[in-house]
């Protein structure tokens, strides 16, 4: 495989006129997209950069994500892209953890510093050398006294380069897990990884360079999801990405009813967000006309959540599965195929995937196991990381921490992350399944399981509602439904009613605040 920049440069050569990116009234065609990314790649190479090369980027979903994105891969450099609620003590580490030689840091706004924050992080990380503030308007001052702008640093820079050649091997990306368990761990992704994951576009969602799409986006482009499913997967098949910097219902389907957006993915608490956003002044039938696809992972997509989209926008939602650490599509529904609701689908192309038991014994027919995948995409491992590297991969096979059962047809269905599962009186019980059953309830919107301790049984079941509007359904009625619903070790004995959930930056419920 090329370099990864080649998604860029292919498209940028084929349709130079088309539109690349589009943030509101800002519309860049590939070809001026490939320009500031040469621009960028011209200004690390003056500043000492080499292949190999760590450079950092926090960034919300902005143009200068990628511009800055591809910039760093056109010079030979690997790109560490960084959550933007990172504090400064999480970017010092981040920053020391990875090598990085320098850092593209977005200025931010005074609700959310991320300029601040990454300036603090970086002054206090010996081996980071350069610091590059991006300003909102290219032209402005630097807000941070002795630091060098994006727009100035790419001034007078030629928007041509040669792209440095790389080997499939070589390093394209190092992306952080969330750190659930200790310290987070940076995923050590090829450029024959992303590039070939980011070539799934076309079988898996019948991406067209002839019929291009338009993809909203609102994944955080930092995560693995809206990186390659989303902007690569797009700019392989010259697209136009529509950028929403942070997730807000409303105005995300306006956004889809003015760009006449035709690709949407997003993780499931996006989706139940659309729904609830619903009313009078959406055109639902015109965002119907347009949309062709829907796709959704990050975690399990309730089975309410998915007949009501249907319903709604007359498009299945097509889930998929993948972690960083698979760069990250791993199975997905099979197009043209009947969605099997609930369903993680089979393995991609060139993936392999099975269940195993803690000893990574493959498990009895029928049994629940931990899935492992095998395949092109895997990382080559936790950066600087041998031990952990160690632990979860075994002769190619890397075992991801989620549990999942296997139907008859080969096909997956999550059932929870092993950390999740709660052990109540000697018994194990799944928090999605539960999850499933209260969403079924007229008068729940969203609901969330955990664990917490309890004297005899070990583990209480606790569930965490929010409540539809002007719903008055009380903790012991809810808790005597599930009663009826559920087998006795399973329905919740705990109810507590919520206005919100916690959530991380990708939209995924935060199991470990819950108590």
């Amino acid at each position: 495989m090329p370099n990864l920049s080649s998604l860029l440069e292919d498209s940028a050569s084929k349709y130079p006129t088309r539109d690349a990116v589009v943030l509101g009234d800002t519309r860049l065609n590939y070809a001026q997209l490939s320009g500031a990314a040469n621009q960028v790649a011209n200004l690390l190479v003056d500043s000492g950069i080499r292949p190999g090369d760590k450079v950092a980027l926090s960034c919300p979903n902005l143009p200068y994500f990628p511009i800055v994105y591809y910039g760093i891969l056109k010079a030979g450099a690997v790109v560490v892209p960084l959550n933007v609620l990172l504090k400064g003590r999480e970017v010092a580490y981040h920053l020391a953890d990875s090598e990085a030689k320098a850092y593209f840091c977005f200025q931010g706004t005074p609700e959310l510093p991320i300029g601040a924050e990454g300036y603090a992080g970086f002054q206090e990380t010996d081996g980071c050398e350069h610091f590059f503030v991006i300003t909102a308007d290219p032209a402005a001052p630097s807000p941070i006294e002795g630091t060098t702008t994006l727009g100035a640093g790419m001034a007078g820079k030629a928007p041509t380069f040669e792209t440095a050649a790389t080997d499939d091997g070589d390093t394209a990306v190092i992306l952080y897990t969330s750190g659930t368990t200790g310290q987070a761990k940076g995923a050590e992704l090829s450029h024959a990884n992303m590039h070939g994951n980011a070539l799934s576009g076309e079988p898996l969602f019948g991406a067209n360079e002839s019929r291009p799409d338009t993809y909203l986006c609102v994944l955080p482009l930092f995560h693995s999801f809206g990186q390659t499913v989303i902007q690569n997967g797009a700019f392989a098949y010259g697209g136009t990405v529509v950028l929403l910097p942070r997730f807000e219902a409303a105005p995300a389907l306006g956004l889809m009813q003015k760009e006449k957006v035709t690709f949407f993915g997003g993780v499931p608490t996006m989706y139940w967000g659309l729904l609830g956003a619903l009313d009078d002044s959406v055109d639902v039938a015109a965002i119907r006309d347009n949309l062709r696809i829907a796709v959704a992972g990050g975690s399990a997509l309730p089975v309410e959540v998915h007949k009501d989209f249907e319903a709604k926008f007359g498009v299945t939602i097509l889930e998929g599965y993948g972690l960083s650490e698979t760069s990250p599509v791993a199975s997905f529904a099979p197009r043209g195929e009947e969605v099997r609701v609930g369903s993680i689908g089979v393995p991609i192309a060139g993936v392999e995937m099975k269940l195993i038991k803690d000893d990574w014994s493959d498990t009895e027919s029928g049994e629940i196991g931990e899935i492992a995948i095998k395949g092109y995409n895997v990382m080559k491992g936790y950066y600087n990381r041998p031990d952990a590297t160690a632990a979860v991969i075994k002769d190619g096979w890397f075992r991801t921490g989620d549990l999942a059962r296997k139907d008859d047809d080969g096909f997956y269905y999550i059932v929870d992350r092993s950390k999740d599962m709660i052990i109540r009186g000697g018994f194990n019980v799944y928090p999605r399944e539960i999850e499933e059953v209260l969403m079924t309830h007229p008068d729940v919107s969203l609901a969330a399981v955990s664990g917490v301790p309890h004297e005899s049984h070990g583990e209480e079941i606790k569930a965490f509602v929010i409540r539809n509007a002007d719903a008055g359904v009380t903790e012991d009625e809810l808790v005597a439904w599930g009663k009826e619903q559920m087998a006795a070790y399973k329905y919740p004995r705990i109810v507590a009613f919520v206005d919100a959930l916690p959530m991380t930056a990708t939209g995924k419920i935060l199991k470990r605040e819950l108590s």
